[in-house]
This record gives structure tokens, C-alpha cells and sequence, in this order.
């Protein structure tokens, strides 16, 4: 490097020279030390499913502050880095492309090809998103990527899923889910979003009908067999049905799914309303296909003061219906095949889509007479966060964990403190989630991810005429022992507990099934049930299921007697991507992973043992529920213990309107598009300055014109806008007035357009921070010329080394205990306030004279090199490669440094100790005088500004305060004229005004500053006098507006807004030259 610091920083080189260089010294590696303290933190695995995004630059940043403030603690810190293969996320991209540019589906190339193309996929995002990571400084430990599909992982899952099942945890039931038609799953609550969309609520009616049969009209009798049950699903026969006749009356109802009422298995009345008192337990029919449902009364479905009251009960399609339908033993019939087409329940409407099926019996029913009115609603709809879709509820076989005694082990770890949240209020959502105790379904209908372990057989059923033993086990297990339905025993006894087997009924009336969970390695086993005619489900797992296991399933669990291989990956070059922009994924290929055992390899799992439980999960508040509370409940599972024991939830980024940035709504920000722009210290240290407790964040973003780099600031119409007739959107910009194109999710830029880039201004603030400390550094570098390290007495230091020395160690305290809260906000305001104020705009002004004297110096210097050299460790977490990019040039400087011991400094700062000072460090009466001391001069700055008197004119000062104040004022007087070409020539309460004086006010004193021969009094009042006209016509202009009724009653309430705070601000500047003039008179 060379010996002087260039004039401008160089952002790009220094991410590529530094990330080589921590890499290739292993500075991010973290190996077990015994008695050392550990810290670790899990990645919250970006999925595999594209490019990171502005949430991840804001947890990337905020773990890897973490990790690097707590290793130069001391603590052995493992940041554990990782993807997640994203079952339905990523084969939904897949997918979605392959019939986009092929015209493909899964079915027509298989399971084994998509798998194949899906694997493909992975490997070139997964090495994009890591040297992404690396690009935005994440210090992880890069030999211990994780994925969890990989070896270790998947041995995790297995072992996990079978302790359940072998527990009786994991069982096959059927329940309403959410159902995504486009990929054909089932997916999470979590994994929808509802929005408002205009619709249509429907109102029909159903007739009431009565049997011939006038024994059960009496009452008290069930109704015949040909009302519909579960095993008569698809209604009565003709002939049935005319033993049914109308009785005249009608129960109308509405509803928004009028396709769903072929599902119908009741209608739903309040129990007291007396409209339908006397019709419950009766029967009506189902025009549309004729079936004969009975009339319920639940009062916690139907609400009498709501429509007509009555409601149509679809218990296989509705979540509320579904709940009425249990409470009430209703059959529930599914109308709908799995891509959203009805099936041999809807009759004449089989095979045609939920949507055009709802036009086609809308049109039936009132053909029929039974269709009332429609009305145009705003309706709430619910849509898969994966596909984009609408959701369908959907009555399926899945796989189930039941959560009742995990969720509660999970609920109390937070309860009794094991686990804090920070910010607090976020526990409640933890625990009123898991307070729900909803058994978790973990079956996805997917190719891509973890199969579930189960193979099954049909049974033939035992025949018996016996009936004491109707009830009795027909099913007998290796022993010889009965097994009933439904309980897990082990069937193999020359294979111990290597696989679980349950006996439960099939999905077919009378069908019976064997299903058998094989355990992790046993593929001898699963290629003989294979052999017998077993079939492995086709399900996979959800992927939360995998995550779940993420911070002891990345450690090696369940393997206790070896650390885990590591993934040896080579550094990617950097350099180009940084310098070029490009995001091409060719460029960020990963070299082949190679897997190499552990040299530190053992008889035990050592990396487990002191890593685990980890320290701090570092996460967004959407995935609580999904991932936080999972982690915790698999973790007191698996290993007894609760997986982390802080869990930071950090803001959620908006755009300028209020939305979540999102590059599905054109407002996201590429994050490396920032960091190419301003740097990545800059990105990190305005993410860090925007890392609160309230939540949350906006983000105003604009589109950078490409030819003169003027921002237009985004609105909701560049969001909105949409081609039309063939041309593609553009904006013209205001400054240049040429066009330009724009990222956008709804088309793609013309090729060869000029094309603007998404950026915003707030990361100016970062910018700006860094060249102000590397403007400041230059000039601490430029005069350590000579520098030689030597011991510094208490007595050779000056007043304003003590100062600074103090006001270093108050700031390293307070950025300690505000890091150890996770206010990241308040530690990166504090940490920039000692730099740009007091370091940069005071200490280094205080020194300049002392740099001019041979014999001050050489103390000048020393002590400056340890201010220098604390603070670059105190920010080396915020913005690390400049702070390395200076400790370097430091060290070629000042290699030995210190004020009672200098000593060899540390090689590179990441490996520096964080900044400790001793209690008698903090001299807080010092710091009390230099506060009066700044106050002071700005106060004097100001009369300067506001009289227009020359910076070289030398004043002077007189304060009339009381005796301590002028005492802290005559212990600093020496820098008011090194500072502001000022003499403190009094202080004290006997000090009255010179004459020709202008005055400021500091509360408790006040400061006069003859003027009469620095300034022309009379023209610099004629000045002032022009500028109070100018005013007075500025706001008589604004009084007369808001006194104008007219304007007042067609005018904005913004644009009424705006004039009366202009007005006031002219007002108040107003009486200040007011003031000014009355002094000059």
C-alpha cells in the first residue's frame, strides 16, 4: 500500500482486497477453544430462489456487526453460513420458467428431470447469494456452508421425522388446508397473503323440503339413509328425490363462492332466531343438484344480525364451515381436483375451473328460480405467497405433528426467560401462536425437497362373524402381540428400532394400510419393502420442517461422535463484480464443493458440544411463527435445550408509499446496486443507523437517470404503469428531459434502452459519513511524520487530550451497552457523533497548532495515534473495510502505539480487541467544561454568520455567568482564539455589555461580542432592514391566501398545510432580524 493516503476512498478496491485477504487468513474461522466463550449465530437461510434483496443486506449487516463485535470480544464467534432450498419457492421459479420459455410442466418431464433441473438452479443461485454475502462483508465462517438439502442436513431431517413418528408425533390424518392450485400443495397460514379485490356477493335461495314418510315429519325419527352422508356424496337418485316435496318455504343466503354451494352439506340458523325457530332440524334441497341437506342451528357460525342469517355450510371448502361441520358430525364433500377444476362431485360441472363452474351455476340457479340479486363487493381473498394465486381451502390427507405438548415446551422456554425477545412485544406473538397448539402440517405435494420416509401397503382385512371381537386387534406385531389402529410399534424384530410402523385405515371405505418409517441409513431396508411392493409417499416435507432444525442440524446432530465435514469453497474473484456492476450468475460460480473430513476430527462432536445453543437469532417479525418458534420447539426435542437465547427482531424496509419493498411491486432495491453506487460501508452504516425498535422503516427510493444521474422520485403511477399498445413505460426526466426506462415486475426493459437504476438518497448519509472519516484520517496520516512510539505521562497530556481520551471512553462504554440491547440505532449515532463532531470537527482543530510546535508534537502525535486506532475498532463493525483499509495505513505509520505500554498492533483490525477503558478514564467534569467550551464557540460562529464578520477578524468575548461557569469557561480559554479567532477577555457575574456589543444567550450566561470595529453598524442595518421588508411582504402574501375563503375552500389540505408552516417559519425569522436591528441601533 502506500505510505499516503489518496484524496478520494476507493470503495471497490477495498471490498475486493480485503475480503480475499480475511478469507485467506482465516479471520472468520471459528474452531472450538476450550475456555474461551462462544458466540454463534445462524444465517436465516436466504433462499435458493434468486438474488438477496434489501432484507437480507439488513440482516446480513446486523448479524455480521454482531459477529464481528463479539470476536473482537474475544469470544470464538461462528456465524454459520447457509441456504435454504425453499421446497415451494423454488420449484415454483423453476417451474413457472420452464413453461414460460419451454412450454413444459412437471408432468411432462417427470419427477427425476425437474429434481434434475431444480438441482441445477440451486447451484447457480446459491453461489451467487454467497458471494453476495461476502460482497456486503459477511464475516461467516464460509468452510461450514450448510444446505439444507446436503448430507448433514438431510440426516437431521431423517432422524428427526422418525423420532417423531417412532413417538407417536407424526400422523397421517385429513384436514382443511390451504390449497395452492398453480403448484398443487398444500401450504402454511404463514405463507399466504390476503388483499382486497372487487367481487360479487351473491344471494340465493334453497327451498325447504319435507318426506313423504309422515312418521319422521312427526319428529324425533332420523332422517331416511337417502340424506347425504359420506358415503353418498354425490346426492339422492331421481327416484329418491320424489319422496321429497316442497313445503313452500325458502332459506336464502349469500355467499362469494357460488360453486362452492355443490358442496353444500347444511344450511347453518342461529338457535334463537326466531325467523327459523321452527325450521331447524328440518331438511332443504340444493337446486343445482338436487341433494336434500339438513337445517343446523350453531350460534357460532350463523349470526342473526348479519344478511338474512342464514348460512350455506361448505365444510370441505371453509374454514368455519369446516369447524361447524366437526362441532356438528356434517359429511364433508370435496368438489375440487387439486389444479382448481371440479371433480365427479360436481356433476354436470366436472372437469370445467372453479371460475367459469361459479358463472355457469350462478346462470342454473336462476334459470331455476332460486337466484335473488347479486351486489358488487369488495371482497377479502386469500393467495399463496408462492405462486401469486388465489387459495383454495381444501379438505386433503396430509402429514401432521401434533404440537400440543411441543408447542407448550416451546411457550414455557420464553415464559421462564430461557429466551428473550428484543423487542419484547414480539414474545406475545410467539406465544399467541403457539397458544393456538394447531397441529402443524408438514406434507408439501411437491418434487423438490426432503421425501417423506413412509412406505405403505394395502392389508387384506381379517374376516370375522364374531362379534366380541369386532373391536378386538386383527393385527399382530413381531412378538406375537395384538396392535391396534393407530398405535406405532416396531415390526421388524431382527431389526430393533430401525423402523416404526402404524396400521390405520385408507383414504377407500374398508381400505386398510401398513405404513412403515424407515430410519437414516437403512437403505437395505427401503430397497426391500420396495421389493415387496411398498410404496415411499410421494410427499415431501415443508420446508420450515428442514429449517427448523437449522441450529443444531448445521453443527452435526445427530452425529455425536464426529465435528462435521466442512465445505471447502474457493474465494471468487471479487474484483470484477464489484468494478463491472454485472450480476451474472457465470461470474459468481462457486468452484465444486469438496467435502473434507474435520482435522480436528475426534470421538466426539466438538463443534456440537461448544456451539451449541447458539446466542442470538437475528430475524424479521413474518417469520416467528414460521421459523423462531419451530427452531425452539425441534431444538428442546433434539437436544434438551432451547436452540438460541436472544432472538432480535429487526424493522421491516419500506418504499416512500408505506409497502414492504418487494421487487414483486417494482419498488425493491438491489442491494448491490447500492453498494456499486455508494460502497458497502456506506450501505452498512446507513442500514445500522436504521436498525431501531420502531418498526418500520421508510425507504424512499427514486430512479437514477442514466444520462445525467438526476433521481425522479418514485410514485405509485412508475409502480402502476403497464405497456401499452406495444411500447414499453418510461419516465422523462426533469433535469434533462430525455426518457429512460426502469426495472419493473410487469415488463422488461427494450434492449439497447437507456435503462435507470432503483436508488435512494438516505444511503447518502453513509457516504457522506465515511468521507468525512477518511478525509479526517488523510490528515492525521499527513502529520505523523516522525512518529515514534513512547510512553505518555499523565502530566504531558493537554487539556484537550484529556478530553478527548474521556469522551472516547464515555462513547466505547455506550456503544457497548447499546449493542448489548440490540439498539443498533442509538450505537451507530453514538459512534458517529465522537467522529464527525468531536474527533473530526473539535480534537483535530485543537491540534492543528500543536503539530506547528517541534517540542508539542511528538505527544500530539502518540496520543492521536491511540484515538485513531480505538476508533477505527470502535467502527470497525459498522464499516469494516474502510476501517481495514485505514488500520493498514496506520500500521505502516505507527506499527507500535499506546500511551503507558505502546505495543505491536494488531495485524488487522478485524482481529483487534474491541476498546476497554478503565473507570478513571471518564472524566465526566472535563467533559462537562469542553460541552460549555463548544457551546460557546458555535454561539460565537453564529454572530459571525449573522453579522457577516470576516473568519480572520479577531473578537472578543465577555460572559456574564455565575462563578462555576466561569471557571469551566477560563480552564479552556486557551482554544477559544485556536478555534474562533476569539480573546475570553471576562467571565463572571460582575460582566456588564461593552458598549456597541450584540449579545447570544446559552441559559445560564450570556455572551457579548463588541462589534463597532469589525462591522459598517449602519450599513449592516440597512442590510437587515431590506431583508425584514422582504419578509413582511413574503407574509402578508401567505396571511391574505388563508384569509381568502375561496382559495381556503378549493385548495389541498396539503398545499393549506404547507403555507401556514412557511408562514410561520418567516414569522419567526422575522423577529430574529428584528432583533439584529435593534442591537445595531
Amino acid at each position: 500500500m502506500p505510505t499516503e493516503l489518496p484524496k478520494t476512498y476507493d470503495p471497490a478496491a477495498a471490498q475486493t482486497r480485503w475480503v480475499e485477504h480475511w478469507l485467506s487468513h482465516g479471520y472468520c474461522n471459528a474452531d472450538p477453544i476450550p475456555g474461551r466463550e462462544s458466540h454463534t449465530i445462524m444465517i436465516p437461510l436466504p433462499n435458493v430462489t434468486g438474488a438477496l434483496h434489501m432484507g437480507h443486506c439488513l440482516n446480513g449487516t446486523i448479524q455480521d456487526l454482531l459477529t464481528r463485535w463479539r470476536r473482537m470480544q474475544g469470544k470464538v464467534a461462528l456465524w454459520m453460513p447457509g441456504t435454504d432450498h425453499a421446497g415451494i419457492a423454488t420449484q415454483a421459479v423453476v417451474e413457472r420458467r420452464m413453461l414460460e420459455e419451454e412450454k413444459l410442466t412437471r408432468h411432462d418431464i417427470g419427477r427425476d428431470a425437474l429434481v434434475e433441473r431444480i438441482w441445477t438452479w440451486k447451484d447457480e443461485y446459491e453461489a451467487r447469494i454467497l458471494n453476495q454475502l461476502k460482497q456486503i462483508g459477511s464475516s461467516c465462517d464460509w468452510r461450514r456452508v450448510r444446505f439444507t438439502l446436503d448430507e448433514v442436513c438431510s440426516k437431521a431431517v431423517r432422524r428427526t421425522f422418525f423420532k417423531m413418528f417412532s413417538d407417536g408425533l407424526i400422523y397421517r390424518g385429513k384436514r382443511l388446508v390451504n390449497w395452492d392450485t398453480y403448484l398443487q400443495t398444500a401450504v402454511a397460514d404463514d405463507e399466504v397473503f390476503h388483499e382486497d379485490v372487487a367481487g360479487h356477493f351473491w344471494t340465493m335461495n334453497y327451498p325447504v323440503v319435507e318426506h313423504s314418510d309422515h312418521q319422521w315429519r312427526a319428529g324425533g325419527v332420523s332422517p331416511p339413509s337417502t340424506v347425504a352422508s359420506s358415503e353418498d356424496l354425490g346426492g339422492l337418485t331421481p327416484s329418491a328425490r320424489q319422496e321429497w316435496r316442497p313445503t313452500g318455504q325458502k332459506i336464502s343466503f349469500s355467499t362469494t363462492r357460488p360453486e362452492t354451494l355443490l358442496g353444500d352439506t347444511a344450511i347453518c340458523v342461529h338457535p334463537t332466531d326466531e325467523r327459523y325457530k321452527d325450521l331447524i332440524g328440518k331438511h332443504v334441497q340444493i337446486p343445482a343438484n338436487g341433494r336434500i341437506i339438513p337445517i343446523i342451528a350453531d350460534a357460532l357460525l350463523a349470526d342473526k344480525t348479519l344478511g338474512t342469517g342464514a348460512v350455506k355450510v361448505t365444510p370441505a371448502h371453509d374454514p368455519n364451515d369446516y369447524a361447524c361441520g366437526l362441532r356438528n358430525n356434517l359429511p364433508m364433500i370435496n368438489i375440487l381436483n387439486t389444479d382448481g377444476t371440479l371433480n365427479e362431485n360436481g356433476g354436470e360441472f366436472q372437469a370445467l375451473d372453479r371460475f367459469e363452474a361459479r358463472k355457469m351455476i350462478v346462470a342454473k340457479m336462476e334459470a331455476l328460480g332460486h337466484f335473488e340479486k347479486v351486489e358488487d363487493r369488495v371482497i377479502p381473498m386469500m393467495y399463496s405467497d408462492r405462486s401469486k394465486t388465489p387459495i383454495e381451502p381444501l379438505l386433503s390427507d396430509q402429514w401432521f405433528v401434533k404440537m400440543d405438548s411441543l408447542a407448550q415446551s416451546a411457550m414455557d422456554a420464553v415464559t421462564d426467560g430461557r429466551v428473550r425477545f428484543f423487542p419484547q412485544r414480539y414474545a406475545k406473538t410467539y406465544l399467541d401462536w403457539l397458544g393456538e397448539k394447531r397441529d402443524w402440517c408438514i406434507s408439501r405435494q411437491l418434487w423438490w425437497g426432503h421425501r417423506i420416509p413412509i412406505w405403505s401397503i394395502r392389508l387384506p382385512i381379517p374376516a370375522t362373524s364374531d362379534p366380541s371381537r369386532q373391536q378386538s386387534p386383527e393385527f399382530f406385531g413381531p412378538d406375537g402381540s395384538p396392535v391396534r389402529k393407530g398405535e406405532v410399534y416396531f415390526p421388524f424384530a431382527d431389526r430393533g428400532q430401525s423402523a416404526a410402523a402404524v396400521i390405520m385405515d385408507g383414504p377407500e371405505a374398508g381400505e386398510t394400510l401398513l405404513l412403515i418409517c424407515v430410519a437414516d441409513g437403512c437403505e437395505e431396508l427401503e430397497a426391500q419393502l420396495q421389493a415387496d411392493g411398498f410404496v415411499q409417499d410421494p410427499d415431501v416435507l415443508d420446508t420450515w420442517f428442514s429449517s427448523a432444525l437449522w441450529p443444531h442440524a448445521t453443527l452435526g446432530w445427530p452425529d455425536r461422535e464426529h465435528n462435521p465435514p466442512m465445505a471447502e469453497y474457493e474465494i471468487s474473484n471479487l474484483k470484477s463484480e464489484i468494478e463491472s456492476g454485472k450480476r451474472k450468475a457465470e461470474s459468481r460460480d462457486c468452484s465444486t464443493e469438496s467435502r473434507i473430513p474435520n482435522p480436528e476430527s475426534s470421538s466426539t462432536n466438538e463443534v456440537l458440544d461448544f456451539f451449541y445453543p447458539g446466542s442470538v437469532l437475528v430475524t424479521s417479525r413474518d417469520i416467528i411463527t414460521l421459523w423462531v418458534a419451530r427452531m425452539v420447539l425441534t431444538g428442546l426435542y433434539n437436544m434438551g435445550d432451547v436452540p438460541f437465547k436472544h432472538v432480535y427482531i429487526h424493522p421491516k424496509i419500506l418504499d416512500g408509499l408505506g409497502q414492504t419493498m418487494s421487487k414483486s411491486k417494482g419498488n425493491g432495491v438491489d442491494p448491490l446496486e447500492l453498494i456499486e453506487k455508494y460502497g458497502t460501508d456506506a450501505v452498512r452504516f446507513t442500514i445500522s443507523s436504521l436498525a431501531g425498535e420502531t418498526q418500520d422503516v421508510r425507504l424512499p427510493v427514486g430512479y437514477e437517470c442514466p444520462h445525467c444521474e438526476a433521481i425522479t422520485p418514485q410514485i405509485k403511477e412508475h409502480q402502476e404503469m403497464r405497456p401499452k399498445g406495444g411500447a414499453t413505460p418510461s419516465i422523462k426526466c426533469a433535469k434533462c428531459r430525455k426518457a429512460f426506462q426502469f426495472p419493473s415486475p410487469w415488463f422488461k426493459p427494450d434492449d439497447g434502452a437507456a435503462v435507470a437504476r432503483i436508488v435512494s438518497e438516505r444511503f447518502e448519509y453513509g457516504r457522506n459519513f465515511c468521507n468525512k472519516l477518511w478525509n479526517a484520517c488523510r490528515f492525521a496520516f499527513m502529520n505523523l511524520e516522525e512518529y515514534s512510539a513512547a510512553p505518555v505521562a499523565d502530566s504531558e497530556l493537554e487539556v484537550e487530550d484529556r478530553w478527548v481520551l474521556s469522551r472516547l471512553a464515555s462513547t466505547a462504554r455506550e456503544v457497548t451497552t447499546l449493542l448489548d440491547r440490540y439498539q443498533f440505532d442509538q450505537a451507530t449515532r453514538a459512534v458517529r457523533d465522537f467522529t464527525w463532531n468531536e474527533f473530526c470537527d473539535w480534537y483535530l482543530e485543537m491540534l492543528k497548532p500543536r503539530f506547528r510546535k517541534e517540542a508539542a508534537k511528538p505527544v500530539a502525535q502518540r496520543v492521536l495515534v491511540v484515538v485513531v486506532d480505538n476508533l477505527l475498532r470502535l467502527l470497525h463493525p459498522f464499516a469494516p473495510f474502510i476501517t481495514e483499509e485505514l488500520w493498514h495505513m496506520l500500521n505502516q505509520l505507527a506499527p507500535q502505539r499506546g500511551l503507558k505500554q505502546p505495543a505491536e498492533a494488531s495485524e488487522s483490525v478485524m482481529i483487534a480487541p474491541w476498546p476497554r477503558f478503565p473507570s478513571p478514564a471518564v472524566d465526566a467534569a472535563l467533559e462537562k467544561r469542553f460541552e460549555r467550551l463548544q457551546e460557546t464557540i458555535v454561539a460565537v460562529r453564529n454572530v459571525r454568520s449573522v453579522y457577516g464578520i470576516a473568519p480572520s477578524a479577531q473578537l472578543k468575548l465577555f460572559m456574564r455567568c455565575t462563578p462555576d461557569v466561569a471557571t469551566q469557561l477560563q480552564a479552556v480559554a486557551d482554544q477559544f482564539d485556536n478555534l474562533s479567532r476569539t480573546m475570553l477577555e471576562a467571565a463572571g457575574l460582575d460582566v456588564t455589555p461593552p458598549k456597541g456589543s450584540v449579545s447570544f444567550s446559552l441559559g445560564d450566561a450570556d455572551g457579548y461580542i463588541p462589534v463597532g470595529d469589525v462591522i459598517d453598524r449602519n450599513a449592516e442595518r440597512a442590510r437587515k432592514e431590506k431583508e425584514a421588508e422582504e419578509l413582511r411582504g413574503h407574509i402578508r402574501s401567505g396571511e391574505m391566501k388563508l384569509a381568502n375563503e375561496g382559495f381556503m375552500a378549493k385548495a389541498p389540505a396539503h398545499v393549506i398545510e404547507g403555507i401556514r408552516e412557511t408562514l410561520a417559519a418567516k414569522q419567526a425569522q422575522l423577529e430574529s432580524i428584528e432583533r439584529i436591528i435593534t442591537e445595531l441601533s
